[in-house]
Order: structure tokens, then sequence, then C-alpha cells
């Protein structure tokens, strides 16, 4: 138990870093290394994209909390906009979470796959976005609305939603910088509501033991300390790195998962 809690403890170490790195691409980072990594440690072949997904949401939970909790004492948190995305939010990712369960490991795999080429195609192709408005806070049941496709999006992908939520909100006039730390913010409430989804909704018995439902514990407890002490290094190289930059590397990025999940 204690070497396999060492072997996740170490993806986690390196999801932080390029999680903190790249932003939004820590929740895939760990989608396909689980995915690689989990059949090693007991994990049915057949089971393992389910498993991957759900342990990856089980431990954005508290790396999300981590990240809102910094862009929080930054004042960068809109937290009136991230009250009308939660409920979209919440039921989106359960109905999300169920209708992935409801898919074969196979389609699955390809849902991601695709997900991954059309972010990245975003992040080279899309133009910096332009500076938003300091006090401009986005409400109302349109956002609600918004936060269903999302938290649905987000929970059969297995991401905590930020490669929707801060072009949104920037489309809608907020500053990138408060965008990204709603996001976070935003993160939490999905990570929880499709993780919760993925283990209560699992056919009985989907993993051996230290699971519940899909989500495996080992997976889940160890990536999720890691990164939250990784992320911040991370965070520092990705502040080094111009914002042009940044965005095609993460886009590149992408494209690699992509095509490690397709030759899987």
């Amino acid at each position: 138990m204690l070497t396999m809690l060492a072997f996740f403890l170490a993806i986690g170490a390196v999801a932080g870093v390029l999680g903190g790195l790249l932003g939004i691409g820590g929740g895939m980072i760990l989608v396909v290394a689980l995915v690689w990594f989990l059949p090693l440690h007991g994990v049915p072949q057949e089971a393992a994209m389910h498993a991957a997904l759900a342990s990856g949401m089980a431990s954005i939970i508290l790396t999300s909390l981590s990240s809102a909790y910094a862009h929080h004492r930054r004042g960068s948190v809109l937290w009136t906009s991230v009250a009308w995305l939660v409920p979209g939010v919440l039921i989106g990712a359960w109905l999300g979470s169920r209708f992935a369960i409801s898919l074969d490991g196979e389609v699955l795999r390809w849902c991601v796959v695709a997900y991954c080429i059309v972010i990245g195609a975003q992040m080279l192709l899309s133009k910096a976005p332009k500076a938003g408005a300091a006090d401009v806070v986005p409400r109302g049941p349109g956002l609600s609305a918004a936060g269903t496709g999302i938290g649905a999006v987000s929970s059969v992908v297995g991401i905590g939603g930020g490669s929707m939520t801060v072009p949104l909100l920037v489309w809608l006039g907020v500053a990138p910088v408060r965008a990204v730390g709603s996001s976070s913010a935003l993160g939490f409430f999905v990570a929880l509501s499709a993780a919760s989804g993925y283990a209560l909704q699992a056919p009985p018995g989907a993993l051996p033991e230290y699971a519940i439902g899909y989500v495996y514990l080992p997976a889940a407890i160890g990536v999720a300390l890691a990164s939250v002490i990784a992320a911040p290094f991370g965070t520092r190289l990705a502040h080094a790195i111009s914002g042009h930059a940044l965005k095609r590397v993460f886009g590149c990025f992408m494209f690699v998962m992509a095509a490690s999940l397709a030759f899987w």
C-alpha cells in the first residue's frame, strides 16, 4: 500500500508542476497518466478509463480549493458569478458522470481524445483576449444554464472546467485574471459533483479494494497531496514565460495528450 501511494505521489508531483505551468492542463495530465498506470495496480483494463476520470476528479477537489484560496486572497474571484454558475455545474457534472459511466471505455477514451484536439487547436489558433473591465460581474439564469454544459463536459473528460469557464467569462467582459480566479473556485464544485457521481453511481464491484465506486482512493489521495505541494513551482515557471509562448506550449501539449490516449 505504501509503495502504491508513493507511486501516485510521484504522478501527482509531475501533474502539479505541469498543471501549474499550463493551467487548465492539470486535469488532463492526470487522466492520461492514470489511464496508463492504474492497470498496473490492479484496476481492470476495461475500467481504467472510468477510474482515471473519477480518481482525477476526486483529486481536483483538494487542488482546486488550494488554487481558489490563493486567487481569493488576491481578490480575483467573482463570487457572485461563481454562485450563479454553481447550480448548473452541480447538476451538469452529476449527469455527466452518469452519462460517462454508461459509455464503453473505448468510446469514452475517444471522447477525451477529441476534446484534447479541439482545445489544442483553439489554443494554437485563437487570438489573445481583449482586456476585460474590472467591474464586470456576469450573473443571471443564463449563466446557470451555461454552468450545466460546463459541468457535464468537464465530468465526461475529467477536468475542472477552466477551458470552458475562462473563455466564457472573458467573452462576457471579465478581466482574464478574474476569469481564471473564478474558474479555479468553480472547479471545486465541478470536481465535487463529478467525483460523487462516479463514486455513487458506479456498478457494484466496479474496482478492486481501496475504491469507492470508480474512485480509486490511493490514486486520488496521493495525486491530490503531491499536486497541492508541487503546483506553485509550475505557477512560478509560468510567470517567467510570455503569455503568447505559454498558450502555444499548452496547445501543443494538448495534442501530445490526445496522441498518448489515441495509442493507449
